[in-house]
């Protein structure tokens, strides 16, 4: 059964304002109101970042999620999603190293993933890798913290769609021009969680080619009618599993040829 024709995207983005501001966790939507359906959850998603953006809050750019072929089957997609990028949760990193505030999250969990800068906009159809690439003005490692403001990160499609993709926070290390041109499908990651290795990872596994991430999404929000701009960072999906993290964790990124990036949840 749907109950879609029943949810009010304004009530259900209220609700998740409400549990992101009060770090307590609401019932799966796919299992409280029936939500099946992609495209009410994206207009949930956008009331909400309506709503933030109403009360103060900037967008960065955008995050893509489930770029992973595994998280995909687990959740019975075939395609990645994505969310936004809150400025109020962006926690820039000083000499490679920042401290964020473990008690704003509800149940995070951190990934290794490559931010793009746009210095072009990727506008009208088809486009390509290349098309990326071009666009593109710089590359750097980030360490994005997924949360989800659903109860026991129970979640289907709908919910993490719903829940700005399951947005959490993000940081980067410093911009790279020269990450521009490097094969990005054979960049390599090592993450440790309190200098115990967790991650060991490379890009390929973000879609075969991160870079093939982002045009995914460029050509996804260009046939809603809205486009990556000139200036955006996006966050192309993370290179190895979500590690989860409570107060006193600290996480770094190693990659290859960048200075190491470090988040310590004070």
């Amino acid at each position: 059964m749907s109950g879609n024709g029943r949810v009010n995207p304004e009530e259900i983005a209220g609700r998740l304002e409400d549990a992101w501001r009060d770090r307590r966790p609401i019932p799966p939507l796919s299992e409280s109101l029936g939500l099946d359906s992609a495209e009410t959850a994206y207009a949930i998603q956008t009331a909400w970042s309506r709503m933030r953006l109403a009360g103060g809050e900037r967008v960065l750019g955008h995050k893509i999620g489930l770029t992973s072929q595994a998280m995909r089957d687990q959740l019975s997609v075939h395609e990645p999603d994505y969310g936004q990028l809150w400025e109020s949760r962006f926690y820039p990193a000083k000499d490679g190293t920042v401290t964020v505030p473990a008690g704003v999250f509800v149940q995070p969990r951190v990934e290794s993933e490559l931010a793009f800068l746009l210095g072009a906009p990727l506008e009208g159809t088809g486009i390509t890798r290349d098309q990326v690439v071009a666009a593109t003005e710089a590359v750097a490692v980030s360490i994005e913290i997924i949360d989800s403001r659903i109860t026991d990160w129970r979640i289907r499609l709908v919910d993490t769609v719903a829940d700005n993709a399951s947005y959490g926070a993000f940081t980067l290390g410093p911009w790279d021009p020269e990450l521009v041109t490097a094969d990005l499908r054979t960049l390599g990651m090592i993450v440790t969680r309190n200098g115990g290795t967790e991650v060991e990872a490379v890009g390929h596994a973000v879609l075969g080619d991160p870079y093939l991430a982002v045009a995914w999404l460029a050509n996804k929000l260009n046939g809603l009618g809205t486009a990556v701009k000139a200036g955006d960072i996006v966050l192309s999906g993370s290179l190895g599993k979500a590690i989860p993290a409570a107060h006193g964790d600290t996480f770094t990124v190693e990659t290859y040829g960048q200075p190491a990036l470090t988040a310590i949840f004070g």
